[in-house]
């Protein structure tokens, strides 16, 4: 199963130029951890979590409303295609200790976003359908 199909195709996005407590608002709002940087063709420059809040701003003492997103962001996060198996993903989000990956289009185009959560979700119910395959068989 490819990517593209099971990926979250509205993602939440923020400025490198807006500050990370407008950012850190907006995560709040939207219950969400992690907020995608675009550049003006729609492809992913970098990668805001909440992680990144806590480490490189809260920790540091830095000032949420004069920090930008830009400053604290991951720059040049991985990324990985629509097409791509599931398995390529999981490749990646292990060897890189990631828990969220953009996926982009062949155009490089943000056009969703995978979390270890939505790759569980489906490995969960892949094996209750064998569980039910071999109980019938009994």
């Amino acid at each position: 199963m490819s990517v593209g199909r099971i990926c979250v195709r509205e993602v939440d996005l923020a400025a490198a130029g807006e500050s990370i407590h407008d950012a850190a608002c907006r995560m709040a709002e939207r219950q969400v951890g992690t907020l995608v940087v675009l550049d003006d063709a729609k492809r992913p420059i970098g990668v805001l979590t909440d992680r990144d809040l806590v480490q490189r701003v809260l920790a540091r003492g830095r000032d949420p409303l004069r920090t930008t997103v830009g400053e604290v962001m991951t720059p040049d996060p991985r990324l990985i295609g629509e097409e791509s198996p599931i398995e390529v993903a999981l490749t990646a989000m292990r060897t890189g200790g990631i828990r969220r990956l953009p996926v982009v289009n062949r155009a490089g185009e943000l056009v969703g976003i995978l979390s270890l959560a939505d790759v569980l979700a489906l490995l969960a119910e892949e094996f209750r359908s064998i569980g039910r395959i071999v109980e019938r068989r009994k």
